[in-house]
């Protein structure tokens, strides 16, 4: 995911499920189609949580990374 050009970051590291997906939904809904977003969260429940939610409402998930203690989720809205 070196090379993804990342449009939006949302830090969710201190929200509990479903918290960063209910934060990740917000910001996708708002923003233009063609948006890359990015989510931060300690919550490993966030990893299974947020690509289903992605693949169900039909966006695109570009990747999911661990480090230091929490995942990125990079997601990009396509409709």
């Amino acid at each position: 995911m070196e090379n993804v050009k990342i449009d939006k970051t949302i830090d969710a590291r201190g929200s509990a499920c479903p918290g960063p997906m209910m934060e990740a939904i917000r910001a996708i809904k708002a923003a233009p189609v063609g948006t890359v977003i990015e989510v931060l969260s300690a919550d490993k429940g966030s990893t299974n949580d947020i690509p289903a939610w992605v693949k169900k409402v039909g966006h695109e998930l570009v990747g999911i990374e661990e480090r230091d203690g929490y995942w990125s989720i990079v997601v990009k809205k396509v409709k």
